[in-house]
């Protein structure tokens, strides 16, 4: 059985591990011939110090540098588009248009090219300078960064292609990257771009490495080496918080995307004024990829009233009509049925679907649940429980005052929506729920669904715990995303030829902070 390399330094090596996997195609369930090695330790640490040196080599080169491998790695992976279409397709049983092709391919080599442009500019790094006190401080690269993918996105949050890997090369960082064991043959193929974009750069070998799988053990002293700088993570809480553990004891920054249920308000005026666009809009968003997306609407909370019965009647034919999509592996489809089981132990009710199947390959009925808004505040903690996959559990409050005390005790959450009447008969309603959403939300949103996450300045993909392990950061929007991976750096009475050149007094461009005569004034240097 012949074994796929590991990317180490440059090289394509043969692991030393002798464990291995494959990938299986969801839709089919059947394995793919590729096998995969399980890397051991002691090539886990060849990887570590690899970046390690390459971190040391790469200190204090400019963002020009890093724009330009990241610009050339957009071109060669778009130079292979069909192959990795193809390949990810088989992996994922994703839909090759327009999800693979068309939204989500474009949307990593767009942020790729975002990422570059933000470290050519490089306004991110903040440079501040107190020319009274000649002390200055610019955030610069924290060293090598381990990037941990999910299943469900295997371009733009892929450990060696997506938003975490591009904001740590962004800050100057090698890269760690970390397979997922859903889609390693379509990592492999972006390792491939990689390699020609850094030797087209003249980059060091060990800028961007691949490991496929490890122990998880081994993933935890990963973490926790003292040579890495920061690692990214987007996947199921219980590993994340593993992971995080093992950070945190040595101090290590871990920055994590764990689980979300993204609750939906949707106020009585709303339901008056355009019930049926609701429903339509609400069931097309929350089966939309087998509801497999971190921003699903997962939770919908309803004020009782004449049109509630009819709303969730209209929604529960509408997932009982719709194709049942394919979940992205075994593990999905059993991690779902056991969510789902959990949520009807906990009081809801099965509305529509609630069984294993009814689709091609790894697959679960599209299911509707419900619970009163009195069962859901006594048992509240768990029935905010993820279910990943193609339901949502409906909240009916029976009063204005259950719905705010519903709203006030949200888990956090990457998003938040509120959908109300557009003549502002909702208005009182809203002012008293939406201050309560937003402080459990990273994202608040009026009058559309959560699962669009626009590539934007301003986006924040984030939110307070667990949807993510910090409220102050986030995981898309360039340049905001990119201080995960930065280190703010001071200089104190350093001579002006060995400070970073965006530090010093003759560089003529950059916009920074300066402290003159006890004023802050912020423009050009020079």
């Amino acid at each position: 059985m012949s074994i796929q390399p590991v990317l180490i330094d440059g090289e394509w090596t043969q692991s030393s591990g002798t464990g291995t996997f494959h990938a299986v195609n969801p839709a089919t369930r059947e394995p793919l011939p590729d096998a995969f090695p399980v890397s051991p330790w002691d090539e886990v640490e060849r990887f570590i110090r690899a970046a390690h040196a390459a971190s040391l080599e790469m200190a204090g080169w400019p963002g020009d540098r890093f724009a330009a491998f990241l610009d050339a790695y957009a071109s060669a992976i778009e130079s292979r588009a069909e192959q990795l279409v193809e390949t990810a397709h088989f992996e994922t049983a994703l839909p090759v248009s327009p999800r693979l092709k068309d939204v989500e391919l474009p949307r990593t080599t767009g942020q790729l090219r975002q990422a570059a442009s933000a470290a050519r500019d490089g306004s991110w790094a903040a440079p501040t300078i107190d020319t009274a006190a000649n002390i200055r401080s610019v955030y610069g690269p924290i060293g090598p960064v381990a990037v941990f993918g999910p299943n469900n996105f295997p371009f733009a949050f892929n450990g060696i292609a997506g938003g975490d890997f591009a904001a740590a090369i962004a800050a100057g960082n090698p890269v760690i990257a970390k397979g997922h064991s859903s889609h390693p043959a379509t990592t492999r193929l972006f390792a491939e771009a990689v390699q020609e974009a850094i030797a087209a750069t003249e980059m060091p070998p060990a800028l961007v490495q691949l490991i496929y799988r490890t122990s998880h053990s081994d993933g935890e002293k990963l973490v926790g080496h003292r040579l890495i700088g920061a690692t990214g993570y987007t996947g199921a809480r219980s590993a994340g918080l593993v992971l995080k553990q093992a950070a945190d004891q040595v101090g290590k920054p871990i920055y994590l995307e764990l689980s979300s249920i993204n609750p939906v308000f949707v106020l009585p005026g709303a339901l008056d004024e355009r019930l049926e666009d609701l429903a339509e809009e609400y069931s097309g968003s929350c089966l939309m990829g087998a509801g497999q997306f971190c921003t699903n609407p997962g939770l919908v909370v309803l004020r009782d009233g004449p049109k509630t019965q009819q709303f969730v009647d209209t929604v529960a034919a509408k997932f009982e009509q719709a194709p049942v999509g394919t979940l992205l592996s075994g593990g999905v489809e059993q991690n779902f049925a056991t969510g789902i089981g959990a949520l009807v132990e906990a009081g809801a009710e099965v509305v529509a679907g609630g069984q294993t199947g009814g689709g091609a390959g790894f697959s679960h009925q599209n299911t509707l649940l419900r619970v009163s808004g009195e069962t859901f505040l006594k048992n509240a903690a768990a029935l905010q429980s993820e279910a990943f996959g193609n339901g949502s559990l409906f909240v009916t409050a029976g009063s204005d005052d259950e719905l705010i005390e519903i709203a006030g005790c949200l888990d956090g959450n990457l998003t938040g929506t509120v959908y109300s009447d557009t003549t502002g008969k909702d208005d009182a309603l809203y002012s008293r729920v939406a201050p309560l959403i937003r402080r459990a939300v990273g994202r608040l949103i009026n009058d559309k669904m959560p699962t669009g996450v626009a590539v934007s300045p301003a986006m924040n993909h984030g939110g307070p715990f667990p949807s993510t392990g910090h409220p102050a950061f986030t995981a898309v929007g360039i340049p905001a995303s990119i201080h995960r991976y930065a280190m703010l750096q001071c200089f104190d009475n350093v001579r002006a030829d060995r400070l970073p050149p965006a530090l010093q007094d003759a560089n003529p461009t950059g916009t920074m902070w300066r402290f003159i005569d006890g004023n802050w004034t912020q423009g050009n240097v020079g």
